[in-house]
């Protein structure tokens, strides 16, 4: 057991929950052509509403000045390619459009007048006079106040809603005109553009082609005459993609089908008239494009990313392993070489490359985002922002202890322990388990663990089969088997931790979300030791998540190896209701009824069963709730989720009276 570096000092308070208010989180950021400066987005809140405003920084001098209020969302900025105009989405009308503005002086003025807004990205052409976006229908096809019907194999999808009502289609806009183009007509859900270095094409993924049960993207161009190509379509997942420096080739992150469920993500390479992708990290053991999970809204920046070099000949992406995300370089053509170039105890997102210049974003477990430079000749690294330094420098945090023990079949696990900044050991302990199923904790900011271990608690953080990081044997133990290894590594994590004398085995809780929460409550059916439970979006029954949940038929049988049909006995081996007669925890459900992931009828299966046994249990509705709304949903959201959390651990835990 290793003891990890603390901040914080005497005199500092531990964080509260309404501390993660007044913390501030980049959203996302791009270079000037010049070199010169960087343009972030900033989100903060203020009157309980999300804001978020565009911030110029000089590299020379560390200056930073707001360009644009905070009032309203303003983000995404991008640099036109000749470096006298900044892009930005805004939502300050009705709906949210691209803005203009000229760096040097001006006020914004909106590019686009969409009824319907524009989608999430833009990207500029190489001659800065157009900028590629996508945006959904302008008459909605189906109108939900009256019957209607539906026909789509995925007719609703979390954070979009109802399909018809969502597809985005690739446009163009003129800068110095006005005139929209559409350029995709094709009832799909197309994303990402991005141009390629002569103009002629655009890159983009599409995904919820209407006949397919699959959600994942297939990776298409499309010319300014609107002819689309196809280069890899039903071959698997990909992730991201970007063009090559040249031209010639494209780049992705991605798995083919084939694949077992689970495995690590690869680096690809494919010609631009399509043909077949050759992989790039055959020989690297490790999780290209991998992720942890994080809790603070700036998902977005967090997301796998492909920066290539002039020369066109490597790729710098985020590569995880185990509880780290550091940034490698990758050769595209030869001999198979990666290189870490960003390494360290924290998760690295590579942003954008000008030269031999990396600017990058990193996070630790008690830093949020900030913004980094990495000269790649000489090594040197420096911090270019320090957004929340003010409110950290008067928080103490939590002591840290790295974990190592043996689990069920010999199986070595990792975790970490968080201890509260007072008091003292054994503590009241909270087993807080990951989502995805495959995904991983380590070195990134989570509000929750602050919020815990500064009430006292401290917060168990453990990485057990399935998760990511660790090579495909570990991520892929679990298929055909959910739930059941992985209570195994949790249940193993938990005797470690008290038999170190850092837990308190009479005042245990557990906590999850999404795949997360459905380990909480098999946690639950299989053992009464837990004081507590909290559950958020959670799956508890496989075969109704099948046919209800938005990637039911698309990912339940790459799980299980069929489908529930196939399979009836595996498919209730694993579900969490099954076991819920047995549950003596106190339970607390918190669902988003809009979340289309793990519909409310999962928690309500697990509620229904829980009250007919006469077990203590209550549930929290959030309206308007998505899969992930209490991470980067409306403030409401986040603060009655946190709360709803730290009181019934409280309570149940702690014996607190609720109030």
């Amino acid at each position: 057991m290793d003891t990890e570096d603390q901040k914080g000092g005497e005199g500092q308070r531990p964080f509260r929950p309404d501390d993660l208010f007044r913390l501030r989180f980049i959203l996302d950021a791009q270079l000037s052509p010049d070199g010169q400066s960087i343009a972030y987005a900033l989100s903060t809140v203020h009157d309980g509403q999300d804001r978020s405003s565009i911030w110029i920084q000089s590299l020379m001098t560390g200056q930073a000045w707001q360009l644009t209020a905070a009032h309203p969302r303003n983000h995404h900025p991008l640099w036109s390619p000749d470096g006298k105009m900044l892009a930005f989405l805004s939502d300050r009308g009705a709906r949210q459009q691209i803005h203009l503005i000229a760096v040097q002086v001006g006020e914004a003025r909106a590019l686009t007048r969409f009824p319907q807004g524009v989608g999430g990205n833009a990207a500029w052409s190489p001659d800065s006079e157009y900028l590629a976006f996508t945006a959904g229908p302008g008459n909605p096809s189906l109108d939900r106040s009256k019957p209607y019907r539906v026909t789509r194999p995925v007719y609703r999808m979390d954070g979009l809603g109802f399909v018809e009502n969502a597809l985005h289609d690739l446009y163009i806009v003129s800068v110095s005109s006005g005139t929209c183009q559409r350029l995709t007509c094709d009832a799909c859900h197309n994303t990402g553009p991005s141009w390629s270095p002569d103009g002629k094409e655009i890159l983009f993924t599409s995904s919820l082609c209407p006949e397919s049960h699959r959600v994942h993207n297939s990776l298409k161009v499309v010319n300014l005459h609107g002819q689309v190509r196809t280069l890899v379509e039903d071959w698997g997942y990909v992730v991201c993609a970007a063009w090559t420096s040249d031209g010639r080739h494209l780049v992705f992150v991605g798995n083919p089908w084939d694949a077992p469920y689970g495995s690590q993500f690869n680096l690809w390479v494919i010609g631009r008239e399509g043909g077949s992708p050759e992989i790039r990290t055959a020989n690297l053991p490790l999780h290209v494009g991998g992720g942890l999970q994080p809790d603070m809204p700036a998902l977005t920046l967090l997301r796998p990313q492909i920066l290539v070099s002039p020369d066109s000949k490597t790729a710098y992406v985020k590569v995880q392993n185990k509880g780290t995300i550091n940034i490698y370089r990758i050769t595209l053509f030869g001999h198979e070489i990666h290189t870490p170039v960003v390494t360290g105890q924290r998760t690295c997102v590579p942003l954008d490359l000008l030269g031999k210049r990396l600017l990058f974003a990193d996070s630790d477990m008690n830093s949020p985002l900030d913004l980094c430079m990495l000269d790649l000749e000489t090594k040197r690294e420096r911090q270019l922002t320090q957004v929340n330094a003010p409110i950290t420098a008067e928080r103490s945090f939590p002591i840290r202890h790295s974990l190592a023990f043996t689990s069920e079949e010999n199986t070595q696990v990792e975790g970490w322990i968080a201890l509260p900044p007072r008091g003292q050991a054994p503590y009241p302990t909270i087993l807080y388990i990951h989502g995805g199923p495959h995904s991983a904790f380590g070195h990134v900011f989570l509000f929750d663990v602050h919020m815990l271990t500064g009430a006292g608690y401290a917060v168990l953080l453990l990485n057990p089969r399935g998760s990511t990081g660790y090579g495909d044997a570990f991520s892929t133990a679990i298929v055909g088997r959910l739930g059941e290894c992985e209570i195994a590594d949790l249940l193993s994590g938990v005797e470690h931790a008290i038999s170190i004398g850092l837990s308190d085995a009479n005042r245990l809780g557990c906590y999850g979300h999404s795949y997360g929460g459905f380990l909480a409550l098999r946690v639950v059916g299989h053992t009464g030791r837990f004081k507590a439970a909290v559950a958020e979006n959670p799956v508890t029954d496989w075969v109704s998540n099948y046919g209800t949940s938005d990637a039911g038929p698309s990912v339940r049988p790459q799980q299980f190896g069929g489908r529930p049909h196939e399979m009836p006995d595996t498919y209730q081996r694993c579900s969490a209701v099954t076991y819920a007669h047995a549950c003596t925890t106190p339970t607390l459900l918190i669902q988003g009824e809009q979340d289309f992931r793990c519909p409310a009828g999962q928690a309500e299966q697990f509620y229904a069963v829980l009250k007919s046994v006469g077990c203590t249990v209550e549930m929290l509705r959030l309206p308007r709730g998505t899969h992930v709304s209490t991470i980067c949903g409306p403030p409401g959201l986040r603060r009655a989720g946190n709360d709803a959390l730290l009181e019934w651990l409280n309570r149940y835990v702690l014996g607190f009276a609720a109030a």
